[in-house]
């Protein structure tokens, strides 16, 4: 058996096929419906058994999801109720096996943030909940490993959740994958342009984009920044191949650099090519270094100019970052003795950087040009509310407030408290005072802080109407404490608050 070309989009052709997914609900929702929760959920985990018993009729949707979903062949006359089998035998969605067709590519429907339905392609075998997984040895014959093109994980959907989604002229994908993210940027950047060293991804990026009806993106091949010269974006969006390892097997995700070099280049390197006020933005891996505090070697590489809110999700020892890995790459599926040199040499690779342990999370670089940068590097492991993009320019919109209102300023200033923050009391039962107040945020980051009465006071009547100073001095005067004191000690905490998104500035 040859080895299947990847298909052509045709663009009447594949409008044809898009038609036709739609017309059987081969969508995110048609699956949930027909699948049921448990099985939809088992394709999640490559448990493939409880969708397989869910498709045992012959109706459309039953057979797209055999072949695309799960990559089982089907009787060629089921197809042809289904799709129109003549076009994707022409342009290679399906290869013909005497009475039988199978699929070449992975097709994956995905629920775009508006209610759009999209489809993502990937290699056979290496969609994540795909049939058998990259792990399991998945992908299509012939097609070397390190070659593969892998379809939307967590880190996808976290990274396409965080990105601010504001109206831009120009967007860059940098490592673009099956091209999840540069199908997000196309529905709010009048130009894409997405880059990925291996040129298959590329040629599955234009499926994805095709399949999903999206414009056509300007696509590069090369490493990094190298594809677009000396231009600048807007928005630079990168899921780039971040995992620390000892070498580069597997293209979509070893960056072939040195510890978290590559992490590191991209973040220092974005500067140059974002336009003013433009957002870069991306996930990364990064080394835990001994005698090193990671907040502040994280934030030595931003560069000059930009603010920067680097969060770190996840951190994991370096002997459970390195088990994680090597099951990725399937190695524990080799001899006991392969597997056993594998992991020593990714040990002996962490114990020669003096590594201690791996962090995850993502990194958002604004350009603003200030001499007073805002670079905030804090860990937070709590779930956040995603999409996350409109909370990420509020960030960077309170980090301006504040680098230009001094105390007095601050003072003389409105806010408002954020939506959904509630007040609690901590404290020993029957106590007549807590021994402290919380205040908790249900939407965005969901943060909660510690704050004194005053504090609490003060954010519970924020309606944007009267000063700050104003409201300090009724506090004060309800409270019997000198006014001018609790001027003095309050602007710092006002300025946490504000950091924080417990308050906003009220508009004049």
């Amino acid at each position: 058996m040859s080895t299947p070309r990847l298909p052509d989009a045709d663009p009447t052709r594949t409008a044809r096929l898009r038609e036709s997914l739609l017309a059987a609900a081969f969508t995110a929702d048609g699956l949930l419906d027909l699948l049921g929760a448990p099985a939809y959920a088992a394709l999640a985990r490559s448990e493939t058994v409880p969708a397989l018993r869910a498709t045992r009729g012959d109706g459309p949707l039953e057979t797209l999801i055999r072949l695309f979903l799960l990559q089982r062949p089907v009787a060629h006359d089921c197809a042809a109720a289904a799709l129109p089998v003549a076009d994707c035998l022409a342009d290679g969605w399906l290869v013909r096996d005497g009475d039988e067709v199978r699929a070449t590519v992975d097709v994956r429907p995905y629920g775009g943030p508006d209610g759009q339905d999209w489809w993502i392609v990937s290699d056979l075998g290496c969609a994540v909940g795909g049939a058998g997984g990259i792990a399991g040895g998945g992908g299509p014959a012939g097609v070397d490993r390190s070659e593969l093109v892998l379809g939307v994980g967590g880190a996808s959907t976290t990274l396409a959740g965080i990105t601010v989604r504001t109206p831009v002229e120009s967007a860059l994908d940098l490592g673009t994958g099956s091209g999840i993210q540069a199908l997000h940027a196309a529905q709010h950047a009048t130009r894409v342009t997405a880059t990925d060293l291996n040129p298959r991804a590329l040629h599955i990026t234009r499926l994805t984009l095709a399949l999903s009806g999206a414009p056509e993106a300007d696509l590069r091949h090369g490493s990094l920044f190298e594809p677009v010269a000396r231009e600048t974006f807007d928005l630079i969006v990168s899921n780039p191949p971040f995992v620390i390892s000892p070498g580069a097997r597997l293209t979509y995700r070893d960056g072939g650099m040195s510890g978290d070099d590559l992490c590191r280049t991209l973040v220092q390197r974005s500067a140059d090519r974002l336009n003013d006020g433009g957002y870069c933005q991306l996930l990364a891996n990064w080394q835990h270094v001994e005698g090193e505090d990671w907040r502040e070697r994280l934030s030595s590489w931003v560069p000059r100019g930009c603010d920067a809110w680097i969060v770190q999700r996840d951190v994991q020892d370096v002997a459970q970052y390195a088990e994680l890995w090597l099951r990725d790459a399937g190695d524990h599926r080799t001899t006991p003795e392969e597997y056993a040199a594998r992991y020593d040499a990714w040990l002996a690779e962490f114990e020669a950087r003096k590594t201690k342990g791996v962090g995850f999370g993502w990194i958002t670089l604004r350009k603003t040009g200030s001499d007073r940068p805002s670079v905030i590097a804090e860990e937070w492991s709590h779930p956040v509310e995603q999409p996350l993009g409109p909370a990420v320019t509020a960030h960077f919109e309170r980090q301006d407030f504040l680098r230009t209102h001094d105390d007095a300023a601050l003072l003389a200033a409105r806010f408002t408290l954020a939506e959904e923050v509630v007040q609690e009391q901590v404290g020993l039962p029957g106590a007549e005072d807590p021994e402290h107040v919380v205040l908790r945020q249900n939407r965005g980051m969901r943060r909660a802080t510690k704050v004194d009465t005053v504090g609490a006071g003060f954010a519970g009547v924020c309606d944007g109407t009267l000063p700050a100073g104003r409201i300090l001095d009724a506090i004060a005067q309800l409270v019997g404490e000198d006014p001018v004191l609790l001027r003095d000690r309050t602007p710092e905490a006002i300025r946490t608050l504000v950091e924080q998104g417990f308050l906003s500035p009220a508009g004049d």
